[in-house]
């Protein structure tokens, strides 16, 4: 095959050499108007090894359409080996990685030079870290960090990467646009490394599968695994979820080195198989989510959060409840159980009376060690999970839900389990400080023992804080600069003044219950309100922003509850607002 007329044989000049490299012969085609040249073939180091790579116009002849082609128009690149150092930034390195999972094997020829088989870029994710370094599709890779990496595996070279953490130091060679097409291995995209996550963070999570249990659900009988977080049971999951999860994940993850898990079988499974299968799991799920990128992805989030799609939605799951000593019941409810369900097993297992009953409710523990009575439609277990990383080892307890003193005196003087709740909560509140024993704390500690819970309550029911709530500082629009801390007792509400920090200043304002006319919460339960007379002026509305609203609001209605039961038969003396309420 001729050479045609319009094309011309050059030698690279000098400078476009160096140790590393041969002298080249390039081909270029050049044009009549004496426009720039197009490349049409490099990196050859004799006129034997030359492939002719011609662009013909319309019109000019061929033998087969095979014969010629076009070469791709490509940025320019330096064929030379050269340094790529590549910071990893919020999406990884931001490149792929392709080449043989077999070590060695023959000698090729890039850019003049022999090499062992390289890996090889396969794509560069635009904008990412690898992209502003200067990586380019089709690089040939011959060391990473330091190493030789030429005739090295696809696994030894995502080994190195992962090794050198957040900064990466390739030596490379670019090559040309038909080269950085063409794959240096087998055809292997099994074997393409993306590298978009951060492998590099890891913690312990305390996730175990300490038993098994066997659900009936529609029609079919089969094994659920329990899986636990710091001793919750989030929930159940079969043999098959964990492997719907695997694959999940490996889609998600290419690049991760996944554990195996526990294999199928297609038999019934032995009591000792079934242990050993769950003990597998149990491994599985420890090194998975020891990767925090991993652990925090959306797949392994709705794995542990199981919904009630899953065919394992109709397994009961296990709850911890708080007692006021420190002890606690560990009950079965279903996933979806409500507060008011959950506190009507915890009154069975506790052999309430009917009166105690109603003066005790399921409360929340805040992550500010703040308690909050849950709504009756509230669901426990979602809550149970959610705070699985607070040290207690439940955020659920029970506790006294009653404002009036005197009530209580009289409760206990018939209820003995009351009055053990009573005392238990009043020493509670006394060690973190909610009631103010000031000097009497020394007479306190003396007193403390279950046989002398008359005494020791007789005396904190004189202290300041007792049967009161004081809610969390919050932003009011009553005040401007700074924040507001509500609280409430049996005969008043309280308003007193802080700065944005909490820190207590001397402006208070102190309001009877006789004069709040109305409460209500607003947007969608993120503000509360209530409106109070003034002598001699117009009635006040003051707002909260806080997200115990639903809680100030219960407060104020079991409040206005416990006076009634006092009060003489007669009109409310609070009622509902009206929609047309206006400030002042």
């Amino acid at each position: 095959m001729g050479i045609p007329a319009q094309c011309c044989l050059r030698e690279c000049p000098p400078e476009e050499t160096d140790g590393w490299t041969r002298p080249k012969i390039i081909w270029e085609e050049q044009y009549g108007t004496g426009g720039e040249g197009r490349v049409l073939c490099n990196s050859i180091s004799s006129i034997s090894a030359l492939r002719l790579l011609m662009v013909y116009g319309m019109g000019d002849e061929s033998d087969s359409s095979e014969d010629y082609y076009v070469v791709p128009r490509r940025r320019n690149y330096n064929p030379k080996p050269h340094l790529v150092t590549i910071v990893k930034s919020d999406t990884g390195f931001g490149f792929n990685v392709k080449g043989q999972v077999s070590e060695g094997g023959q000698l090729r020829s890039i850019n003049g030079e022999l090499y062992a088989p390289l890996q090889h870029v396969s794509a560069v994710m635009h904008h990412g870290a690898a992209e502003k370094a200067g990586l380019l599709k089709g690089d040939r890779i011959l060391q990473v960090n330091g190493v030789n990496v030429e005739g090295a595996t696809h696994k030894q070279v995502v080994e190195l990467i992962k090794e050198g953490g957040d900064r990466l130091v390739l030596v490379v060679i670019s090559v040309d646009a038909v080269d950085a097409e063409r794959f240096d291995g087998g055809p292997a995209d099994e074997n393409c490394a993306t590298y978009r996550y951060d492998y590099s963070e890891k913690r312990s999570l305390p996730i175990t599968i300490p038993s098994y249990q066997t659900v009936t659900a529609n029609g079919e009988r089969f094994v659920a695994y329990n899986v636990h977080m710091a001793g919750r049971h989030l929930g159940s999951r079969r043999y098959s979820e964990f492997v719907n999860l695997h694959n999940a994940l490996k889609r998600e993850f290419v690049d991760f080195d996944f554990p195996k898990l526990p294999s199928k079988w297609p038999f019934s499974l032995s009591e000792q198989q079934l242990d050993a299968r769950r003990r597998g799991l149990e491994l599985y799920l420890e090194k998975v989510c020891a990767i925090r990128v991993i652990a925090d992805s959306d797949i392994i989030q709705e794995f542990l959060m199981e919904d009630s799609s899953s065919e394992c939605a109709a397994a009961d799951v296990h709850i911890r409840v708080l007692l006021p000593d420190g002890n606690s019941l560990l009950l079965n409810i279903k996933r979806h159980c409500t507060t008011k369900h959950l506190y009507s097993l915890v009154q069975k297992r506790l052999n309430m009376s009917t009166e105690m009953g109603e003066c005790c409710a399921l409360f929340e523990m805040t992550d500010g060690n703040f308690e909050r009575k849950m709504a009756d439609d509230e669901c426990p277990h979602a809550l149970y999970i959610q705070n699985y990383s607070s040290a207690a080892s439940s955020c659920i307890l029970v506790r006294k839900w009653l404002f009036d003193t005197e009530r209580e005196i009289d409760i206990c003087k018939r209820d003995s389990l009351f009055k053990e709740f009573c005392f238990w909560q009043a020493v509670a509140d006394v060690n973190s400080g909610i009631v103010n024993a000031k000097e009497r704390l020394y007479q306190l500690k003396a007193l403390q023992s279950v046989d002398r819970a008359d005494e020791y309550l007789g005396m904190v029911r004189q202290l300041e804080g007792y049967n009161r709530i004081a809610f969390p500082h919050c932003a009011c629009d009553s005040r401007k600069g700074g924040d507001v801390l509500l609280s409430v007792v049996f005969e008043h509400l309280s308003l007193r003044a802080c700065d944005i920090n909490g820190q207590l200043q001397e402006d208070e304002l102190l309001i009877e219950w006789s004069d709040v006319l109305s409460h209500k919460t607003l947007d969608e339960n993120a503000t509360f309100a209530f409106e109070y007379s003034r002598p001699n002026k117009k009635p006040k509305l003051v707002k909260f922003a806080t997200q115990f609203a639903s809680y100030m609001k219960f407060c104020f209605e079991r409040i206005h509850y416990e006076r009634g039961l006092r009060a003489p038969p007669g009109p409310p003396v609070q009622k509902s607002v009206s929609s047309d309420v206006k400030e002042i």
